[in-house]
């Protein structure tokens, strides 16, 4: 059997909710368009680049507001 992961660092990830739910945002986003990008319209692709610019500046933001925690 593997053995568990260290509950601090579980811990951790569930402490901060909102950078981890942008994160699973920024994930859902790059999937999606990575399917589809080949039959997007231009415009349709210009704005799922800054819907990413937008998402990455967020998940910034919200990691420079504690930068010493990792959560």
């Amino acid at each position: 059997m593997t053995p568990r992961r260290s509950s601090k660092k579980h811990d951790e990830r569930r402490s901060n909710t909102l950078l981890r739910d942008l994160l699973d945002e920024l994930v859902e986003h790059v999937r999606n368009v990575a399917q589809s990008a080949a039959v997007m319209p231009r415009e349709d692709l210009e704005y799922a680049q800054d819907r990413l610019e937008w998402l990455a500046d967020e998940i910034w933001q919200k990691v420079m507001e504690n930068p010493g925690d990792k959560g």
